[in-house]
């Protein structure tokens, strides 16, 4: 048998070595970046049937929580604003959820006058410090779709703990508290008001469907306070 045998110049083989050398940290940077993803993700969006022109809109943005309250919220101020909604199970910390933030602004082209928005019960796989680093990004994306928008947050709902947990999906009242507080360190420093979502379900535990969602009492409670703290942005009663 004959062996051919290729010899590459020194310069090709410094510089195919270099390569290796860089791709292999490229490849881990790739995975890294890769979102952590649920068993089961989605995005959701609602609106009015019928906008009703001349009057503001209102956005929530959320998870399954916002879900819950929004049809509430929306029926106690119609005549007073048209309400919109966009729920998501991305976490921040996840590069997706600016992404959709983004995409939902570009896909509804409409101006706001007040985003209600949360996020915090998805993405337990993330730790407390990435969900913090992605806060930021977040409320850029918000505030770059809703330039002239004010802004309220709402705290993340606590869930009901057992032994063993059912369906929080990695929730803990630690967690969550810990993820209130980091939230609320960045609302305060950008002067961005709170509607405490968690302190008011803390009392009412009773309210629960399951392990993190609530009744329909309990999203009508929720609605109630996202529904005053809308009205006293806009300026009405």
């Amino acid at each position: 048998m004959n062996r051919v045998r290729v010899w590459l110049p020194k310069a090709v083989a410094v510089c195919f070595t270099v390569l290796l050398v860089w791709a292999a940290p490229l490849a881990a940077a790739a995975q890294a970046s890769l979102p952590i993803t649920e068993k089961i993700e989605w995005t959701w969006s609602d609106r009015p049937d019928a906008a009703v022109a001349g009057l503001p809109n209102v956005l929530l943005v959320g998870d399954s929580i916002t879900r819950g309250y929004y049809p509430a919220v929306a029926a106690s101020l119609k005549g007073v604003a048209n309400v919109y909604l966009f729920a998501t199970s991305a976490c921040s910390g996840d590069f997706r959820l600016p992404e959709q933030i983004r995409g939902y602004f570009k896909m509804m082209a409409l101006p706001f006058a007040v985003v209600h928005f949360n996020n915090g019960m998805h993405g337990w796989a993330y730790t407390e410090q990435q969900y913090a680093a992605g806060l930021p990004e977040m409320l850029a994306a918000v505030r770059a779709g809703a330039p002239n928008a004010r802004l309220i947050w709402a705290t993340t709902t606590p869930v009901r703990e057992e032994t063993p947990p059912r369906d929080t999906n990695g929730a803990n009242n630690a967690r969550i508290d810990a993820r209130n507080k980091l939230a609320a360190a960045l609302m305060t420093r950008e002067h961005i008001p709170t509607d405490d979502q968690h302190q008011l379900m803390l009392q009412h535990s009773d309210l629960h469907s399951g392990d993190v969602h609530y009744t329909t009492a309990g999203s009508a409670l929720q609605a109630e306070q996202v529904a005053a703290k809308i009205r006293a942005l806009l300026g009405t009663r």
